[in-house]
């Protein structure tokens, strides 16, 4: 059965972007023209791949199961076609990255703008969220992750801070009131303002604040009127902290602003806990696309 690229590659790009306006965004292409290489491909095979209604559009079973055979596939055609990248004076094309709320806030803002001058040729196009995906199937270059959260297979490239550290905060109004701890284990008697990885449940889980010194790790569970799913949600713990709702826990780069200006003042400080800071990854099986490429050589120069 022959059937054009160019409609399995149109079916690829609204399946991911969940409709065709998007979709005719993200590829630079009209809406009506996705649309009818989609209906020409479903024509072709026989089968409805797309279901559509005003607010979305989602694969069939059909289609689910076309796109998870046929996402890598097409990745690799255009993988094989980067290689005339290699011909140019400089590189060009498209850099799409998977990162996090906190990789996107704290680390790419001192990158991308200077790697956006030394290459003004290649697009960056930055997909924010926490939950895990498959960087492959769901059609990006590399991902931004930390170190606990990388798959084995996959090439790590140090970028941003190689220390971070989490810290503790409160209103200052919140600490004149409530006290202020001079030991982890005092946080269980105060409003901790918690959160949640996406993978947890609102009602199940919730992320356990560490705390170290002098070779001692107290680990609590905390317990107050907010919890959050970390990421998306982390503004707002912070704003309720500022609001002297409760102690928030998070990065320390995160809520240096707030520090810095009094809006909240740090709780147990000497105990804030370090761990490594982020990696670039991606697959190690396939040929890195040049603009992967001209980004891993920016970020190795620092």
């Amino acid at each position: 059965m022959k059937v054009d690229l160019g409609d399995l590659n149109a079916f690829v790009t609204v399946a991911r972007a969940g409709g065709f306006r998007d979709a005719a965004r993200l590829a630079g292409v009209s809406a009506s023209g996705l649309s009818e290489a989609v209906r020409r491909l479903e024509a072709r095979l026989g089968v409805r791949l797309l279901n559509r209604s005003t607010r979305s559009v989602v694969p069939t079973e059909a289609g689910r199961s076309l796109l998870d055979r046929l996402a890598p596939a097409l990745n690799e055609v255009q993988v094989a076609l980067d290689v005339v990248n290699a011909f140019r004076d400089r590189p060009t094309g498209t850099l799409r990255l998977n990162v996090p709320l906190a990789a996107a806030r704290l680390v790419l803002p001192s990158i991308l703008p200077r790697f956006a001058a030394a290459y003004p040729d290649i697009v960056v196009d930055v997909a924010v969220e926490d939950s895990f995906v498959d960087m492959l199937a769901a059609g990006f270059d590399a991902g931004i992750r930390y170190e606990e959260r990388l798959e084995q297979d996959m090439i790590a490239v140090p970028i941003g801070p190689r220390v971070q550290r989490f810290a503790a905060a409160a209103s200052p109004a919140y600490l004149d009131r409530a006290g202020r701890p001079a030991h982890p284990r005092e946080l269980l008697g105060h409003a901790c303002l918690a959160g949640y990885f996406a993978s947890g449940a609102v009602s199940g889980v919730v992320n356990e604040w560490e705390f170290a010194r002098d070779g001692e790790t107290v680990r609590i569970d905390p317990q107050g009127p907010l919890r959050v799913r970390l990421g998306a949600g982390a503004d707002l713990a912070v704003a309720a902290a500022v609001a002297g709702t409760g102690i928030v826990y998070l990065f320390e780069d995160w809520l240096r602003p707030y520090l810095a200006r009094g809006d909240l003042e740090p709780v147990l400080e000497p105990w804030w806990p370090g761990f490594s800071g982020p990696f670039l990854y991606y697959p190690g099986r396939r040929l890195v696309p040049a603009p992967l490429q001209a980004f891993i050589d920016f970020i190795r120069a620092g």
